[in-house]
C-alpha cells in the first residue's frame, strides 16, 4: 500500500464500519425519545400506570447500553486505526530517509516523525465519524421532524445548515492558521539544533545575548502562530453553539406555545399534542449534536491537512538516495580490498577528484588535505552514501554499486570524529552492533580497541551509563568506542575520519598504536587525518585534488 498518495489519504484514513455502527448508535436515541415521551405523555393524561414505567425504563436502560457498547466497540476500532495509521507513517517515513543523504534539516524531520505525525489521530478519531454522523442523522431527524410539524421540520432545516456553512468558512483560515503554526514549529526546532551544535562557538563568540535573542523572536511568533489558531477555535466554537442554541430555544418557544394553545398551526390538522411536543424538543439537541462535533472536528481536519502536507512535500522532495537502499543485495565473499579509479564525486555545485589507489586487506590508507578539501566525502563515497559522479570504486573485486553496497556495508566499521551514542550504559552501546553478544564478547572488542582498561576504571565498569555524545568519557575514548562497537560487529573494514583532532599527544599515540595495532591483525583501514605521525604510519597516501566547478 501507497501510504503517500494525496494529503486527504493521510490526514483522515476511514473505518468504514466503525462509522456505520457510530450512526446507529446515534439513532437509538430516536428509541430513547420515544419512551420518554410516551411516559411524560402519560402523566399529562394522568394514565400512567407503574408496570408501563418499569417497562419504559427497562427498555431505556436497555437501549443506553446498546449504545454505550457500540460507541465503546467503535471507538476502541477507530484508535487501533490511529494507532496503526500514525505507526505506519512513522515507520515509513523512517525506513525511506534511511535510503536518503543526510538530511539538511534533521530537526525539521525528527519534529514532523515525532510531534506533527500525532496531531494526525484526532482527524481520525474525530472528524471521519462525526462527519458520517452529520451526513445520516441530522436528515433522519429533519424527516421525523417534518412528520410531526412542518414549522418543527422548518425551524431544524433554516438553523441546521448555519452550522456546516460556517465551518467551511473559517475552515480555510484555520488550515492556513494551522500550516503558519507548523512552519514556525519546524523553524523553531531546526534553529535550536543548530545552535545547541554550535554551542562551544557561540560561548567562545560572546554571542550568547544575540542568540537568546533569536530564540525569543522565534518563541513569540510561534506564540503568535499558536494563539492564531486557537482564536479561531474559539470563535468557531462560540458561533456555533450560538447557531445551536438558538435553534434549539426556537423550538422551545414553538412547541411550548404550542401546547398552550397560543399557536394553532404548523401541524397537519390535529394540535400538536404533548407526546409529539415533548419527542420533538428531545430531538432537537441531537440534531445539532452531530453538527456541532463536525464542526468542532474541523479544526482537527485542518491541522492533520497541514501536516499530511508536509509529509507529501517531504516525499515528493528531490532528494538523493544512498546506494544499497532498495533491491537485493549481492554477497560479498572475497577478501577485503578497495580499488579507486578515475574517481570524481560531486558535491553541491563542486566536483572533487580523486587519484587511483588500491589497498588491500592488512594495509593503511590515509586521505590527506585541508578542512573541506573532500577527505570525509570520499569515507562517504566507499561506505556507498554517495554515487561516483565519473569513474568507479571497487570493493571485494567487484564494482561499489546499488546491488553491492548493502553486502559492503555489513563488512565496515565506522569512527567518525563526532561519536554519539544512544543514552545507556556503555554495554549496551557496544552491543548494538550484535545484540546478541555476551558480556565477554564486548570486553574482548573493548580490549582490541584499546578502551577496556579505561572503561572497568569507570564507577560503573561496563554498566556505565553514557549521554548523548558519551559523557563521562574523554574524546578519545568515545572514538575508541565506536571503534569497539565496529568490532564486535566483525568489520574488516574499517572507515576512520580524523581519529586524533582534538586530542592531546599522549591521547592522540594511544589511538594510532590501536589503529596499526589492527592493521596488524589483517583489517584494512581508511583514515582520514591531519596527523602527520599517523600519515607516515600508514602504507599509503592519496589527496584529493583541488575543487572543480561542476
Amino acid at each position: 500500500m501507497n501510504i503517500f498518495d494525496t494529503a486527504k489519504q493521510i490526514a483522515a484514513p476511514q473505518d468504514r464500519p466503525a462509522e456505520t455502527v457510530l450512526v446507529a448508535a446515534a439513532l437509538v436515541w430516536i428509541g430513547q425519545a420515544a419512551l420518554i415521551a410516551t411516559v411524560v405523555a402519560r402523566g399529562v393524561a394522568e394514565s400512567l400506570e407503574p408496570e408501563f414505567v418499569a417497562v419504559a425504563a427497562a427498555a431505556l436502560l436497555a437501549l443506553g447500553l446498546l449504545r454505550a457498547g457500540a460507541e465503546r466497540w467503535a471507538s476502541a476500532r477507530l484508535t487501533d486505526l490511529a494507532e496503526r495509521h500514525v505507526g505506519t507513517l512513522r515507520d515509513a517515513i523512517i525506513e525511506q530517509e534511511l535510503t536518503r543523504r543526510a538530511s539538511d534539516a534533521p530537526a525539521s524531520l525528527a519534529s514532523l516523525v515525532s510531534e506533527k505525525l500525532e496531531m494526525l489521530r484526532p482527524a481520525i478519531l474525530r472528524y471521519g465519524p462525526a462527519r458520517k454522523r452529520a451526513m445520516v442523522v441530522p436528515l433522519v431527524l429533519l424527516v421525523i421532524a417534518f412528520s410531526q410539524s412542518w414549522v418543527a421540520g422548518a425551524i431544524l432545516l433554516v438553523a441546521g445548515p448555519l452550522i456546516p456553512v460556517f465551518s467551511a468558512l473559517v475552515g480555510m483560515a484555520a488550515q492556513q492558521a494551522s500550516a503558519r503554526q507548523l512552519d514556525q514549529m519546524s523553524t523553531i526546532g531546526a534553529l535550536l539544533s543548530e545552535r545547541i551544535g554550535a554551542l562551544i562557538d557561540i560561548r567562545l563568540l560572546g554571542a550568547e545575548s544575540t542568540v537568546l535573542k533569536d530564540f525569543h523572536e522565534a518563541a513569540d511568533d510561534l506564540k503568535s502562530r499558536t494563539m492564531a489558531v486557537l482564536r479561531i477555535a474559539f470563535l468557531t466554537s462560540t458561533a456555533l453553539e450560538l447557531f445551536a442554541a438558538l435553534g434549539v430555544a426556537m423550538m422551545a418557544v414553538y412547541v411550548g406555545f404550542s401546547l398552550l394553545g397560543q399557536l394553532q398551526f404548523g401541524t397537519y390538522g390535529a394540535p400538536l399534542s404533548v407526546w409529539s411536543g415533548v419527542f420533538l424538543l428531545l430531538l432537537a439537541p441531537e440534531f445539532f449534536a452531530p453538527l456541532r462535533d463536525l464542526s468542532a472536528a474541523w479544526h482537527d481536519r485542518a491541522a492533520a491537512l497541514a501536516v499530511a502536507a508536509e509529509v507529501v512535500a517531504w516525499n515528493d522532495a528531490d532528494a538523493e538516495h544512498v546506494l544499497g537502499g532498495q533491491g537485493n543485495a549481492v554477497k560479498l565473499h572475497d577478501k577485503a580490498s578497495i580499488a579507486i579509479h578515475a574517481l570524481a564525486l560531486r558535491v553541491g555545485e563542486s566536483i572533487i577528484r580523486y587519484p587511483d589507489v588500491t589497498v588491500e586487506a592488512g594495509q593503511a590508507l590515509a586521505i590527506s588535505g585541508g578542512s573541506g578539501a573532500g577527505k570525509t566525502t570520499l569515507l562517504s563515497a566507499i561506505a556507498g552514501l554517495i554515487p561516483a559522479h565519473t569513474g568507479d570504486i571497487r570493493v571485494a573485486g567487484i564494482v561499489l554499486a546499488e546491488e553491492t553496497a548493502q553486502s559492503w556495508r555489513t563488512r565496515l566499521g565506522w569512527m567518525p570524529q563526532s561519536p554519539h551514542f544512544v543514552k545507556a550504559s556503555v554495554l549496551a552501546n557496544v552491543k548494538l552492533a550484535a545484540p546478541e553478544a555476551d558480556t565477554a564478547q564486548v570486553e574482548a572488542a573493548l580490549k582490541s580497541a584499546g578502551i577496556l582498561e579505561q572503561i572497568r576504571r569507570l564507577p560503573h565498569g561496563t554498566n556505565e551509563m553514557l549521554g548523548e555524545t558519551g559523557a563521562g568519557l574523554s574524546g578519545g575514548e568515545a572514538r575508541r568506542l565506536t571503534l569497539a562497537r565496529a568490532l564486535l560487529a566483525g568489520a574488516d573494514v574499517l572507515l576512520v575520519d580524523e581519529p586524533t583532532a582534538d586530542l592531546d599527544e599522549e591521547t592522540a599515540a594511544a589511538v594510532r598504536r590501536t589503529l596499526l595495532d589492527l592493521r596488524a591483525q589483517g583489517k584494512l583501514l581508511v583514515i582520514a587525518t591531519h596527523d602527520p605521525a599517523l600519515m607516515t604510519a600508514c602504507d599509503l597516501q592519496i589527496s584529493p585534488d583541488p575543487k572543480e566547478a561542476c
